[in-house]
Parts: C-alpha cells; sequence; structure tokens
C-alpha cells in the first residue's frame, strides 16, 4: 500500500504542473490588462508600466511560469493584484468556510442518497422505486443556481425562516447545505440501487437467504457492503469536488469560499489568487482520488495494490 501511494503521489506531479500551465496560458490569452483593471481610469501610462515593471509582468512569459511554481513549491503563490494580500493567506482564510460547506452537502447527500438507493433497489419497480429514482433525475437536473434561488424565495422571501444569505450561523447553512447536497443525492441513490441490485443476485446471496437469515440482516451484512465499491468512488470525488469550491452555491448565498475567490480572480484578473485557487483545488481533487482508492481496500480485503 505505502508503494503505490507514493506511485500515485509521484504521479499527480505532472498532473498539477500540467494544469498549472494550462491556466497560466488561459490567463495570459483573455483580453484585458490586470493592471488597468485595479488602478482608476485615466492613470499615466509612465505610472502604468512603473508599476508594471514592480509586479515583474513586464518579464518573458516562461520566467513569470517558473517563478510562480518555484515559489508555489515553497507554499508561495504571490500577492494578489487587487486585494494586495497573500495568496496562501486568502485561501486558508476561505477554505474553512469550503470545508464546512462541502461536508455539510456531503452529509445531505450520504444521508438522503444511500437509503433512497437501498430502499429502491429492494422495491425494485415498485411505485415506491420509481417515485425514488424519479426524484433522483430531478435532483441531478435541475441547475444549482436554480435550486438556490428557489429556496430563498420559498424560505426566505415566503416563509421568512432562514436567511437568504450570508455565513456567520449555523442556520446560514441550512439552505447551501440542502441545494447542494441534493444533486449529489441523487447520482448516489442512483448508483447505490444499480451496484445493490446487481450484487443481489450473487450466489452467497442465495446462500444467506437459504440460511434462514431476515432480509434486512442479508442486505445489511452482506450485499451493501459489497455494493459500496462504486458509491464509495463517487462519494470520495464528489467531496473532492465540492471542496475545491462550489462556485455556484457560494456566489448565490454569498459564501467567502474557495469557489467565491475565484469567481473573483477571474472578473478582476487576478491572476496570484486564480493560480493559487486553481492549484489548490487540483491537490484536493487528487487527494479525494487517493483517499477514494484506500478506502477500497479497507472496504473489500480482496483488492490488493502491487
Amino acid at each position: 500500500m505505502g508503494a503505490y501511494i507514493a506511485k500515485r503521489l509521484l504521479i499527480s506531479i505532472p498532473v498539477i504542473f500540467g494544469i498549472s500551465l494550462i491556466t497560466f496560458i488561459l490567463l495570459n490569452v483573455i483580453p484585458g490588462d490586470p493592471i488597468a483593471l485595479m488602478m482608476k481610469e485615466h492613470i499615466s501610462p509612465d505610472v502604468v508600466e512603473r508599476v508594471r515593471a514592480q509586479m515583474h509582468l513586464d518579464d518573458p512569459a516562461y520566467v513569470r511560469f517558473f517563478r510562480f511554481i518555484w515559489d508555489a513549491l515553497h507554499g508561495d503563490f504571490g500577492t494578489s493584484y487587487k486585494l494586495n494580500r497573500s495568496v496562501t493567506t486568502l485561501l486558508m482564510d476561505a477554505f474553512p468556510n469550503t470545508l464546512v460547506l462541502a461536508m455539510s452537502g456531503a452529509l445531505v447527500s450520504w444521508i438522503i442518497g444511500i437509503p433512497a438507493g437501498v430502499l429502491s433497489a429492494v422495491k425494485k419497480r415498485s411505485f415506491l422505486d420509481n417515485a425514488i429514482m424519479g426524484f433522483s433525475l430531478f435532483g441531478v437536473s435541475i441547475p444549482v443556481f436554480w435550486a438556490g434561488l428557489l429556496f430563498q424565495y420559498i424560505f426566505s422571501m415566503v416563509l421568512g425562516i432562514l436567511p437568504v444569505s450570508g455565513f456567520s450561523g449555523p442556520e446560514y447553512l441550512i439552505m447551501p447545505a440542502i441545494v447542494l447536497g441534493w444533486s449529489s443525492a441523487g447520482t448516489i441513490a442512483r448508483l447505490t440501487r444499480s451496484s445493490l441490485l446487481e450484487v443481489m443476485r450473487n450466489d452467497y446471496i442465495r446462500t444467506a437467504r437459504a440460511k434462514g437469515n431476515f432480509e434486512l440482516k442479508v442486505i445489511i451484512n452482506h450485499a451493501l457492503k459489497n455494493s459500496m465499491l462504486p458509491v464509495v468512488t463517487v462519494m470520495a470525488l464528489q467531496v473532492a469536488g465540492l471542496l475545491s469550491g462550489a462556485v455556484i452555491t457560494e456566489s448565490v448565498f454569498g459564501i467567502p469560499g474557495i469557489g467565491r475567490i475565484a469567481v473573483n480572480a477571474i472578473q478582476s484578473r487576478d491572476m496570484p489568487l486564480l493560480q493559487g485557487a486553481v492549484m489548490f483545488t487540483t491537490v484536493l481533487v487528487i487527494m479525494g482520488n487517493l483517499i477514494a482508492d484506500i478506502l477500497y481496500s479497507l472496504i473489500d480485503p480482496r483488492i490488493k495494490y502491487d
């Protein structure tokens, strides 16, 4: 297992480098001057050039890119053009908010998705199965921003029981977590159902039933655990994706997280901030994949990594 983890970490190095390179190229080909955006209008061209030189933006592109990589390896993502603060500090300040939102959304999706998938598999081809799968499809298909606006209208504007936006208390987390977890719950429910139905066709399930075990015991002790491998994959990837910044949810509900930082960085062409956010989220996704693979061996001891 140790050799496998080391191999995966080595493979992740060119992935991170490639994503950083693509992000750098895209930021440099997008029209617009970050200096002009951060300074007032009608500023003297001499002042613009002096500021550009101070920020080393007049250096060749390859020099700026490798300087960023070198500093990032030492934990320094540079200084935000617009906010004039350390990018690392900004990301570390925003990450706890994204972490709380992501874990809350993931918890909602697991609490809803796994039981719904199990119930749908047990009651396959019934009205309940069709209703659960229809609701799951609706949750997967509905745009997150539309669900967020709908929840804000119903629970804030009409009922007045939850705050519209912000992030200063537990009550501010309820709607974003449900909106974020709703679509993920649909995916988990459908995958749990299909995986459980496939496992329940195996011979050892029939043997467990022939021994006189209750159906619920057969499902929980024998079928469910062995059907969770693909579900765990999706769950780990979803958590990694949520941690990388639920951009739309954070924007709709005014949550100061990584996703909102990335959106603001794009609008202001704040290259150091956006590059830092992309690299940070890339590492999170890679770690999520690695954790999913490690969980495989814990769930199913038959899996070995050579």
